[in-house]
């Protein structure tokens, strides 16, 4: 029987019925009583219930046979102490069958029964004990060794009741399920080894000597090679024939075959006992079930604060401790069969339960008829099933380093002990865990700042230049999480931007590091970035930090080493933030160059909050003559944004009047009404007559999403700011639009509600065209409204090219909330 501490949760059943219904793939295996429901014929219900009972009571029966006689070890002060195990286990097991039944636990006919898995630690603690006392001192070292059985029971029933009473449940699924697997195996070498020294009655310890006498002894042979035999058919016949019913006939079978042999051959029972075929419990009376507590005087008087139905296995647990007895849990696998034939019933529990304690009161004198063999095949019965479900039903399931990882601690555990194979388990699992994770990709994406730009909405002209000058941006995206086997891999990536040819072709002015996706950062990581600042501090290169929050543990970790916060480190909440801050700065560069008078009106239309830091102006970004990158982005800007000045020249020898420099800015390098070369000036100054002129205050709505169209407006001066709601599980996307840009202009031509909520971010002057002067105008200009459509779709069309543009970059490269 392979026991399973795995119980299914509370909201998987909702039926009380123990007939067992139709099964599909969601029927629940076993179903929770409901808490007001009653049964009109108790009687009715117990008799239904015996069959349950019965096949309770007999795999309590098996269970107490093979793991309540090696609860102790077999050997020195401890060699007639099996009844004595049984005689806890019984106990135990009464115990936790009581608590689970009178509403400890969901299950109407939960089984419990004693914690099998801690049979190795007593097997350690035992020897221990023997050894620091002596094996002169019997009844001190038996009191030692039960005192600490009982202590172990303390323990594991405050550690289920403080998960239970704290929620910490979830906790074990954080442990590797590996090692725990690992532990399985162990258990099961475990029992393999001990059904050697039960069916020969030998001492644990191996060395050579022992080999000889298990493997060349032919009566050794004999007597360990019945019950593997009888062992490996059971397993023969269940791997055909499956059937709950199966095993426990088989080893009802056993001993009534071996006492028709032995009554047809005449053997005497005595001569057997001796020769090891039955068990010699030392005295052919029956031991009271109570002898053990004769052994030491202990009274554990504990307080418990009941708590929800999570502390039942600490209540079964902490009484289990006071009535000094071995640690106890539900036992899922029984509780499966015994619901299959009927005990899905608190009377059907609350039967099996008076049944174990008429099997401990009973008392320990038929473990003196029961074959050796017995014994020895179940216990090789389970050692089989453990080390198969850990080394062979694992291969195909689990990784390499995993596998290596399980059999490391099975090996560990079966040459040396069960906690050093635990830590060897842990340890190879940190260390496997340490190599994977480095190998694995914490670089998500790589790449210029031309393939992404930010959600503000400028005029083409500058576009044009942000998009050749965001080459001297370079964008990393990280994910995972970043420790000492991931960060190397960061830090060289990084050097190889600023190193050899590539900084000689492609300078770097902005240092992109976004961290939306990483988890967290060691102390490895956060002195990485100390060195990666500074050598990129003498490059002149800005590291702009996006993803995190400055009071989250990230932020805390880089503010510790002194790296946020630096005089030449930015840190923004989002990516777009960071996005917008840098091409704010490229925009300073250019026209902190240029007369007085243009940076005044430049720098009020720069979009941005001041709390964010957008109009802190870098001195090394004052002079562009300084480096050749600034040579560059002046380059670049005589290229684009200086063409606007040579329209203004060519317009009549001086700067146009509102509207129509506007317009100019708006719609410049979107060609005539055929496409090609600047804007028809002349063609556009008609277009006065239809705008109307707006001044709007800072934080004023101009319209919300859904609203309908009043008109689309032109953007003189000032900051609007939209914000799109596209689903209620997404967060909203926030887009900048500065003078030169259009506001609402698809809504406006095509008549549908407006997509998006505008305000005014900065005190702004609007240039609108209402829906009645667009009607107008194509009644009374049907070519300059025929141009001016063109226009505003080109500049629409270049819009949508840059978010397009960011998204063929890199998958998702552009999302806001990436």
């Amino acid at each position: 029987m392979q026991l399973s501490m795995h119980v299914p949760r509370r909201d998987d059943h909702d039926d009380n019925d123990a007939r067992t219904p139709v099964q599909t793939e969601t029927t629940p295996l076993i179903h929770v009583d409901p808490p007001a429901k009653t049964d009109p014929s108790m009687l009715h219900v117990a008799l239904r219930s015996i069959p349950a009972v019965l096949l309770g009571s007999l795999l309590n029966i098996l269970d107490g046979i093979s793991y309540g006689m090696i609860i102790f070890p077999g050997t020195g002060v401890f060699a007639d102490l099996g009844p004595m195990g049984v005689s806890m286990f019984f106990l135990s097991t009464t115990l936790a069958q009581l608590v689970y039944t009178f509403g400890g636990s969901s299950f109407a006919g939960a089984n419990g029964s004693m914690m099998i898995e801690v049979v190795p630690f007593f097997h350690i603690l035992a020897n221990d004990i023997r050894a620091q006392i002596g094996e002169d001192h019997a009844t001190q070292v038996i009191a030692t060794t039960l005192a600490a059985y009982t202590l172990s029971s303390v323990l594991t029933g405050l550690t289920f009741f403080l998960l239970g009473a704290l929620r910490l449940g979830t906790l074990i699924g954080f442990f590797p399920r590996h090692i725990l697997v690992g532990c399985i195996g162990g258990v099961g070498a475990f029992l393999l080894r001990t059904g050697f020294t039960v069916s020969m009655r030998i001492d644990e310890d191996v060395d050579w000597g022992t080999l000889e006498r298990v493997f060349l002894d032919s009566k050794n042979v004999v007597m360990w090679g019945v019950p593997l035999v009888l062992a490996i058919v059971l397993r023969g016949v269940t791997s055909r024939w499956n059937h709950q019913l199966i095993m426990p006939i088989y080893f009802l079978i056993i001993p009534l075959v071996f006492y028709i042999v032995v009554l047809s051959l005449g053997a005497d029972l005595t001569h057997l006992r001796e020769a090891g075929w039955i068990f010699d419990v030392g005295t052919k009376e029956s031991e009271a079930w109570y002898k053990f507590y004769s052994h030491w005087a202990v009274s554990l008087d504990e307080d418990v604060d009941t708590d929800k139905e999570l502390v039942a296995h600490g209540y079964s647990n902490l009484l289990s401790a006071l009535f000094g007895t071995v640690p106890n849990y539900l036992v899922y696998v029984n509780t499966l069969l015994f619901y299959r034939v009927g005990g899905g019933t608190r009377i059907a529990g609350f039967l099996l339960g008076v049944a174990t304690a008429a099997l401990l009161v009973v008392g320990t004198a038929p473990i003196a008829y029961i074959p050796v063999m017995v014994v020895g095949a179940l216990i090789f019965v389970l050692g089989i099933d453990l080390v198969k479900e850990a080394l062979w039903d694992t291969r195909r399931r689990t990784t390499r380093t995993e596998y290596i990882t399980i059999v490391g601690i099975v090996v560990v555990m079966t040459v040396w002990d069960f906690v050093t194979g635990v830590l060897c388990g842990i340890i190879a699992s940190c260390f496997f865990f340490v190599v994977q994770n480095s190998q694995r990709r914490c670089i998500r994406s790589l790449h210029t700042g031309e393939t992404a730009m930010s959600t503000v909405r400028r005029p083409s002209i500058q576009r044009a230049y942000l998009r050749e000058v965001s080459k001297q941006t370079t964008i990393l995206k990280l994910q995972g999480f970043l420790f000492f086997g991931t960060i190397s891999h960061v830090e060289d990536t990084i050097r190889d931007i600023v190193d050899g040819a590539k900084w000689k072709h492609s300078p770097v002015s902005f240092l992109v590091l976004d961290l939306t996706h990483v988890a967290g950062v060691d102390m490895s990581s956060t002195e990485a970035f100390v060195r990666i600042h500074r050598f990129l501090m003498v490059k002149g290169v800005r590291i702009v930090f996006c993803g995190f929050e400055g009071d989250g543990a990230v932020g805390r970790a880089l503010e510790s080493v002194h790296v946020l916060g630096a005089d030449d480190v930015v840190h923004f909440l989002t990516f777009c933030d960071a996005l917008e801050w840098i091409e704010n700065a490229y925009l300073r560069a250019w026209y902190l160059a240029q007369k007085s008078e243009v940076r005044s009106t430049v720098f009020a239309a720069l979009p941005g909050r001041h709390d964010r830091g957008y109009d802190r102006v870098e001195p090394q970004a004052l002079d562009m003559n300084m480096t050749p990158r600034r040579s560059y982005m002046r380059d670049v800007g005589n290229r684009t944004i200086a063409n606007v000045r040579s329209l203004f020249t060519e317009t009549e020898g001086q700067h146009p009047t509102e509207p129509l420099n506007t317009l100019i800015k708006a719609f410049s390098s979107h060609g005539d009404g055929d496409g090609d070369g600047d804007v028809d000036v002349e063609l556009l100054k008609p277009m006065s007559k239809y705008l109307e002129r707006v001044c709007l205050p800072e934080n004023h709505v101009l319209w919300e999403q859904g609203d309908a169209p009043d008109g689309l407006y032109i953007i003189e001066s000032g900051v609007l700011r939209a914000s799109y709601k596209f689903a209620e599980h997404l967060q909203r996307v926030e887009e900048s639009m500065v003078p030169g840009t259009v506001a609402g202009e698809l809504s406006g031509l095509s008549g549908l509600p407006r997509n998006a909520t505008v305000a005014v971010e900065r005190r702004a002057t609007l240039w609108r065209l209402s829906m009645g002067e667009l009607e107008r105008l194509e009644g009374e200009e049907p070519v300059l409204a025929r141009c001016f459509l063109r226009l505003v779709l080109k500049g629409e069309c270049g819009w949508v090219c840059v978010w397009i543009r960011g998204f063929r970059g890199s998958p998702r490269l552009f999302s806001c909330e990436d």
